[in-house]
């Protein structure tokens, strides 16, 4: 019961006129993020991240969850009218919805998406509202140990799952360890990589890093990929609206894939890709239409992964909020606004910032409200947005960037560091070095680094109080495997592949 009474609580949080206009404009923005190719809520919340400075806290996270839950139904618009996946998480949807609108069911795809993403987003809020109350009660057993090997294992999750290869995302992670290390040492006092430069003894603010590494580095990226020629997008034949049969076909797979998709988005190991593939694979596994997989597209293959994706970015905000663990670039740059405004998100924040938390929450299941109302009659509106100019596009993100940082303080510095990261940003996207490591870094690095601090002094420097904890060494066994397991499973697969090595008989 108390956690329904938190709920209809932050409903009348979220209910007040000005943040009902923050989640509008946030679902708004985010279905068109969504819908233009290349872009993600990643960035965009990375570039609206000074307006934390002027924004009162709930008013900013309703309008940064609307962004991040219009995205994902958004992103299912590119992937079938135009093949290209605007994220990892919607390339699934692309591989059916696409050849749905050519074969001229694309308003039959964009519907069961739209429907789809509602109630996937619907019930993975409804779990983020009933578990995270649950995980909190968990998390209050952690000691300074627990925390640490608590990090260590996200260190090397989420390296792992956010890179190609689990080696790129550690070198990432590294980085953001080193420039969060930058400024004055709370505990000694003393200044680490300043290099003598006063504006650095307050260290490197995460606002500028997200934003250099996300808004200027993906459009210094993608303006660097740009190629001549224009996609073809497919024109929408037919209703918009699903037949029965359609229907009959689409609840089924929508209900598996949200429970595939929150669970697996709330794990610290999670992310979007792995329920979607699964949800792809089960649903053409038990579909009675298999025919249609692969070439005139089925309905079931666009539900199913739709549902997933949508679920597991409702679960990837339990771990977030909870314990402070972000398992996606966007949980990433979220969590830096909370750094913004002085707030460590962990077990007590459901306590400390009720407002805050469960008004988020409550909003949440407003957005999906407004997503369905906004998707589906207004598509065309949507598909014309696909013809925005690239160099404009570009050159406006580098603007408001820029324009944005530099109103943080108004200090030159920044913008030169802004500038550096956003190279650096370009140059991981090149050489396939994965983002959202550094930003993870940068703000858990600090506090692992405080957490191993602490369980050092309470030991007197006894280094055995890491495994002599169970729960301590159950975390650092799991970040172990996490590690070394993938390994051990290319070589014997890689063996197996092989077979016997055959020896050459005598002649």
């Amino acid at each position: 019961m108390n956690t329904l009474e938190q709920l209809a609580h932050g409903f009348s949080v979220a209910f007040t006129p000005i943040n009902l206009l923050w989640c509008l404009l946030g679902t708004t923005l985010g279905t068109a993020i969504g819908v233009l190719p290349g872009l993600g809520p990643a960035l965009t919340i990375a570039l609206l991240l000074p307006i934390t400075y002027q924004v009162a806290p709930e008013a900013s996270f309703i309008l940064f969850a609307g962004i991040y839950y219009g995205a994902m139904y958004g992103g299912s618009t590119t992937s079938i009218l135009l093949n290209t996946p605007g994220e990892s998480a919607t390339i699934v949807t692309a591989l059916e919805g696409n050849k749905m609108a050519r074969s001229g069911r694309g308003g039959a795809a964009l519907a069961t998406s739209a429907i789809g993403s509602f109630v996937a987003g619907t019930i993975g809020t409804l779990g983020v509202a009933f578990l995270a109350p649950v995980v909190v009660k968990f998390a209050l057993a952690f000691g300074p140990a627990e925390y640490f090997s608590l990090m260590v294992l996200a260190f090397i999750t989420v390296s792992a799952v956010l890179g190609s290869s689990s080696v790129r995302g550690l070198a990432s992670l590294f980085a953001g360890f080193v420039i969060g290390m930058i400024g004055v040492d709370l505990q000694t006092g003393q200044p680490r990589f300043t290099f003598g430069t006063t504006e650095l003894l307050d260290g490197v603010d995460v606002i500028i890093a997200a934003v250099g590494l996300f808004a200027v580095g993906e459009t210094l990226y993608m303006a660097s990929r740009r190629y001549a020629g224009k996609d073809e997008i497919v024109p929408l034949k037919g209703s918009l609206y699903m037949t029965a049969a359609e229907w009959g076909r689409s609840w089924k797979a929508w209900l598996r894939g949200a429970a595939i998709g929150f669970p697996i988005g709330a794990m610290p190991a999670g992310g979007a890709e792995i329920p979607t593939f699964l949800s792809y694979a089960i649903e053409k596994k038990l579909s009675k239409h298999k025919e249609e997989f692969g070439t005139v597209g089925a309905i079931e293959g666009v539900a199913g992964p739709e549902a997933a994706n949508n679920a597991s970015a409702a679960g990837v905000l339990v771990p977030m909020l909870t314990l402070g663990l972000p398992t996606s670039a966007t949980a990433a740059i979220m969590l830096s606004a909370f750094q913004s405004y002085g707030i460590n998100p962990g077990p007590l924040l459901l306590t400390t910032q009720a407002n805050l938390v469960w008004g988020l929450i409550a909003s949440l299941f407003i957005a999906n409200v407004i997503l369905v109302i906004l998707n589906l009659p207004l598509i065309g509106l949507w598909v014309r947005l696909l013809k925005i100019p690239a160099p404009q596009l570009y050159a406006g993100i580098l603007v408001f960037a820029t324009v944005g940082t530099y109103g943080i303080s108004q200090s030159p510095i920044d913008l030169v560091i802004l500038y550096l990261l956003g190279a650096a940003g370009f140059l991981m996207r090149r050489f396939d070095f994965p983002t959202a490591p550094v930003i993870i870094g940068m703000i858990l690095g600090p506090l692992a680094e405080t957490q191993f601090r602490r369980a050092m002094t309470i030991s007197n420097g006894d280094w055995s109080v890491f495994y002599k904890h169970p729960l301590s060494l159950t975390l650092l066994t799991l970040a172990f495997i996490g590690l070394v397991g993938p390994h051990i499973w290319a070589f014997i697969e890689h063996r197996r592949r092989r077979g016997p090595e055959h020896v050459p008989g005598d002649a």
